[in-house]
């Protein structure tokens, strides 16, 4: 049979399989690096010439590739799940990576497979140090093969070790030369070799429930008194990182979770033969092929997670290396923990539910008919002020974030931020809210504030703000010597109520600037939701004409930052925009970036008044705080991602909103939404 390397296996390549669940396997074609595959049903004297047979793993399915592969002199590539695989299980979300091996297959230990080969390979000293920063990287996303449940809420006493169940007829227990008995006897030595220690037994979830057979059946009949109270049944569908992270010593047959013991620097005892035993990294109870031999730890993670896998960048579609994905699972993981595992919701707009349960991926969110129905044991998730006012008890406040779409969220355009504040929230002065705790309180690293930097110096380029629309014509006026620009509000909302306690008007704020400054030419911009027609105007603001030079209507105010001097506020998240602006920023009010020796206060807050930079405020305001969401992918994202992706789909749509969106407009004022 001619060889076929997955080195050089390219577009020209046609690959055939059997099996019409992996010909759909979504980004297939990415994965075998442009290479077609075709699936030959039940005609398959009529199948196309191929260079190769494509299987799955050494699945019963794969014995019709193999059978025709040898009939038509071809070679067999086997596919499997690659150990960093996917956010969700199988059923439910698809691989991000794969392995690829035209020598066997990674479990199958009685033959040569292609990682045996690439984890015998020397590393160089560049290998090495990115296998040495992969492994620090996996314990600090706290990544795993799954990545869609939360740590354990409650560790096992200290000191235990863990021991691995696996489901009973689980392949890769046969391929590894092991059988139910190994389980048994990895318990048994478990118990001796860690006298001191409690044995934590982890099981499948549906061992317990029925659905599926472990190997413990008759645990207690089969153990000692003394022996079962040592023995802790762990069932819980828990990620595994706290788990191994907190073992003293993990015990396994051929489960992946050995070798993520490895990666966290646990001692390994295995009663079967994986991929990663017998290299000279674990206490094995079985000898090691021939073929293996001691290596190096970073070897065995270079084959494993970056030499031996093909991975799939999820935002882009698009093959990527394992750090992108690594990444992006860690941030899926850290933003699936932060809040409260069971919520409830009241009163939240049918548009907006849709959007909160994504936003709360990792909770279980119930959306309640009638007070009466409410948990007082949960918290209650509310939008807006007026809405928490009416709850006691625990609550998680929803507010639009600081990047939030292009276009207008009054518009019911979906948002790309929110931040969701179990404490208060950050436009209510009158009250400590998490943005407030992070600025009073937070430890800074180096490495976040050099994020926070470059995520100034990308906000300027792309010139993205919160709502992201209007023209860029205005031109500063000739002669001007000092350009004050005084954003409007909306009078009604929270933010001035809470957070301005002298000036409550827009009017009232142009006055007071206008006095201020008698000589300087004053710009005013009414807010775009009044523009738009979506909420009423202030009182009395149609005579900001007597008292400004200009007001402006339809412009960008990224624009409109470029050419002004001074931004002259109440509470008006443009302050905060002309400050990553380095534009001198007078409050009137008390807003959330007041306060921290970078604004000029008029009504200095009694609660604030440490020094902040102006990277640790970006830092603590667009990093920390709020929680964003891709576009295409509706995942968790990072602040970059949301910002490039807006920067792109504002040069599709131009500034000029579509006729659509003006009669939805109608419909959202007669309350139709």
């Amino acid at each position: 049979m001619a060889a076929l390397c997955p080195e050089t296996l390219g577009a020209s390549h046609r690959l055939l399989t059997l099996s019409p669940v992996l010909a759909s396997l979504p980004g297939l074609t990415d994965f075998l690096q442009g290479a077609q595959v075709r699936y030959a049903g039940r005609f398959r004297l009529l199948s196309p010439q191929s260079d190769a047979v494509l299987v799955w793993g050494k699945k019963p399915s794969a014995v019709k590739g193999e059978r025709y592969a040898a009939r038509h002199a071809l070679p067999i590539l086997r596919l499997e799940d690659g150990f960093l695989r996917s956010l969700e299980l199988g059923l439910h979300g698809p691989p991000y990576s794969v392995v690829l091996d035209d020598e066997g297959i990674y479990y199958d230990a009685a033959a040569p497979s292609r990682l045996e080969r690439l984890v015998r390979q020397p590393l160089t000293a560049a290998q090495h140090a990115r296998a040495d920063a992969l492994q620090q990287a996996w314990q600090q996303g706290r990544v795993s093969k799954y990545n869609h449940n939360r740590d354990l809420p409650v560790l096992p006493a200290d000191p235990f070790v863990l021991v691995v169940d696996q489901t009973f007829g689980d392949a890769s227990i046969r391929y590894g030369q092991a059988s139910a008995d190994s389980f048994w006897q990895m318990l048994q030595a478990a118990l001796v070799r860690y006298p001191e220690h409690q044995v934590v037994l982890k099981v499948h979830p549906d061992v317990l429930t029925g659905k599926k057979q472990g190997h413990f059946d008759g645990l207690e009949q089969r153990l000692t008194p003394a022996q079962s109270q040592r023995v802790q049944l762990l069932a819980d569908d828990a990620h595994p990182a706290s788990l191994l992270q907190a073992a003293s010593a993990v015990f396994c047959v051929t489960s992946q979770m050995g070798f993520e013991a490895l990666l966290w620097q646990k001692p390994v005892h295995t009663f079967g033969m994986p991929f990663y035993a017998g290299w000279g990294l674990t206490e094995d109870a079985l000898p090691a092929p021939e073929r293996r031999q001691p290596v190096s730890l970073q070897q065995l993670i270079h084959a494993a997670l970056i030499d031996y896998p093909r991975y799939r960048d999820p935002v882009t579609e698009q093959p990527c290396e394992v750090e992108t994905l690594l990444g992006w699972l860690a941030l899926q993981r850290q933003q699936r923990e932060r809040f409260p595992q069971r919520l409830q919701a009241w009163r939240i707009p049918r548009w907006k539910k849709p959007v909160l349960k994504q936003f709360l991926a990792g909770s279980r969110l119930e959306f309640i008919q009638q007070p009466s129905e409410r948990d007082p044991a949960l918290p209650l998730a509310v939008w807006g002020v007026k809405q928490a006012q009416q709850h006691s008890g625990p609550l998680l406040h929803i507010e639009d974030g600081f990047i939030r779409s292009v276009g207008l969220g009054a518009d019911l355009i979906r948002p790309a931020s929110w931040v969701l504040d179990c404490e208060g929230i950050y436009y209510d002065a009158t009250r400590p809210s998490a943005l407030e705790s992070l600025l009073q309180q937070h430890d800074f690293a180096p490495e976040l504030l050099a994020r926070a930097e470059r995520l100034i110096a990308l906000l300027l380029q792309s010139k993205v703000t919160k709502y992201n629309q209007g023209h860029s014509s205005w031109q500063r006026p000739a002669g001007a010597k000092r350009v004050l620009l005084i954003p409007g509000q909306v009078e009604s909302d929270a933010s001035i109520e809470l957070g301005s306690p002298q000036l409550k008007t827009n009017l009232a704020l142009i006055q007071a600037v206008r006095q201020a400054n008698p000589d300087a030419w004053l710009v005013y911009k009414p807010h775009p939701d009044v523009q738009a027609g979506l909420r009423v105007a202030g009182s009395a603001e149609q005579q900001a004409s007597q008292y400004c030079n200009e007001v402006v209507l339809a412009e960008d105010m990224a624009h409109l930052l470029s050419l002004v001097d001074e931004v002259h506020t109440l509470t008006s998240l443009t302050g905060f925009e002309a400050l990553l602006r380095q534009r001198k920023v007078v409050c009137y009010g008390q807003p959330f970036y007041a306060g921290w020796g970078l604004t000029e206060d008029r009504y200095p807050h009694a609660r604030r008044g440490r020094s902040r930079s102006l990277a640790e405020l970006v830092a603590a305001t667009l990093i920390l705080y709020p929680c964003y969401l891709c576009q295409r992918t509706k995942a968790y994202a990072s602040p970059e991602q949301v910002i490039l992706q807006m920067q792109q789909q504002r040069q599709q749509q131009g500034s000029q909103a579509p006729w659509w969106r003006l009669w939805l407009r109608k419909l959202i004022a007669l309350n139709k939404f």
